[in-house]
This record gives structure tokens, sequence and C-alpha cells, in this order.
């Protein structure tokens, strides 16, 4: 871990490889290089697809933001991010199954938007059950329709000693750089782990009505588009 200026982290955001985002993979980039993040973690639905490519693109076009590949996994239990993948996790596994995949090839795994009773996060008997195996908890993720929800996960993460990070949840360009951590440098996922500690949660909550974007690409899905292969 390096001294220096903090960095700006935005931690969790969906390209149109998944299948409630309507942004591309260099859109991302455009807009989190325009908002000053230096670090974003592009986590689809159950596939590192969009963080792969815009991992690509930004060592060719956008070298001021850096990517970290992700994935948002589909678990019986609910969602998990997995972060540092180099490997897609495969939906439908228990958590226990789902955390321990995303450990063995060097990732961290978090618990994106708990207590959020509108999307499938993980339940509060899984927190519990699970909570010794988490890396982070997602303290601020910008598209909680209540804000409530991200104070009882910021209680829930110190109470169980676990580092809190925050997150856009961008499913459209203008949403990236809503909610972000400012942390210590890192060069490991370790040392990422140990700069969210450190670290402090900006940002604030979207609007409720940007929900209706990621109905959009749903409908737009339905109706035969799909992104690149």
């Amino acid at each position: 871990m390096t001294d220096g200026p903090l960095i700006r982290a935005d931690l969790h955001n969906h390209s149109y490889y998944s299948p409630d985002s309507v942004a591309s993979p260099e859109q991302l980039l455009r807009r989190a290089k325009a908002r000053r993040i230096d670090v974003l973690a592009v986590t689809d639905h159950d596939t590192t697809r969009g963080g792969l490519v815009a991992q690509e693109l930004a060592a060719k076009r956008c070298p001021e933001v850096r990517v970290i590949v992700g994935e948002e996994v589909r678990t019986r239990d609910g969602e998990i991010l997995g972060l540092f993948l180099s490997e897609e996790v495969p939906r439908g596994l228990s958590a226990e199954e789902t955390l321990a995949r995303i450990k063995a090839q060097g990732g961290v795994a978090g618990a994106p938007h708990p207590y959020d009773t509108f999307r499938s996060g993980l339940k509060p008997d899984v927190l519990e059950r699970i909570a010794p195996e988490l890396d982070f908890i997602e303290g601020l993720n910008a598209r909680m329709v209540f804000s409530s929800a991200n104070d009882r996960a910021v209680e829930f993460a110190e109470t169980h000693g676990i580092a809190t990070s925050a997150a856009s949840d961008a499913h459209s360009p203008r949403e990236v750089g809503r909610a972000y951590a400012e942390i210590p440098d890192f060069a490991t996922a370790a040392e990422f782990v140990e700069s969210l500690r450190k670290g402090r949660l900006r940002g604030r909550l979207s609007s409720p009505l940007i929900h209706l974007m990621s109905r959009y690409a749903k409908m737009r899905r339905a109706l035969g588009w799909k992104p690149p292969a």
C-alpha cells in the first residue's frame, strides 16, 4: 500500500453485458474519467465479460482509469460481489461455495446492497452466517431507495469488523461516480481490503427514477437487442 493522496474507487457498476444496463464498457470508462474516478469495478450479473472488455479498453484508450474485473453473482442465498476475478463464478451455488470460488482465484468478496428489500441482496440470517468470510460490505450503494438500508449495512459492518465499500451501482453512464470510496492506493487485492478499512465513503443516492433505466434495458433485451459477442 502506498502513501500519498487518496484515490477514488467506484466499486460496483454494470455494463450492457448485464441485461438491466444500457451502458457500454467504453461509456463507463469515459464517464469515470470525467468524474475523476481512479478505480472502476465493472461487476456484471453472472459474467466477467464487461469487466474484461473494460479492462482491455482502459489499457488502450483510458489509462487514467484502473479497471477491476468483477462479477455480481446470483447465489441461492442472494447476490455476492466478487472483485479481482480471472474466471467467472457460476450462478446458483450456495453463498459459501460462491465465496470459496472467488477466493480460490485470489479474489475478494463482498455483500452488495444488503437490507434492500427491492433487490436480491443477502438476507440478514445469511449475512450473519457468512460474515467471517466477507471481505467487505457495501456501506453506500447509490441505488438504494432508502438511505436507512445503507445505515444498517454500515452498522452491521462495524459490529462484525468488516470493511465497507461505496458504489454507484451504475446501470447507465450518467450514474458513474455518484458514490465512491476515497482510499489509499493499493497494488494487490489484499492491500485493497486494507485500503477500504482506512477509507471514507463519499457520494449520495441516485433518484429512484433511475431504476426505470433498468426496466428499459430489460425491455430492449426482450425485443431482441444483444451486446457484442
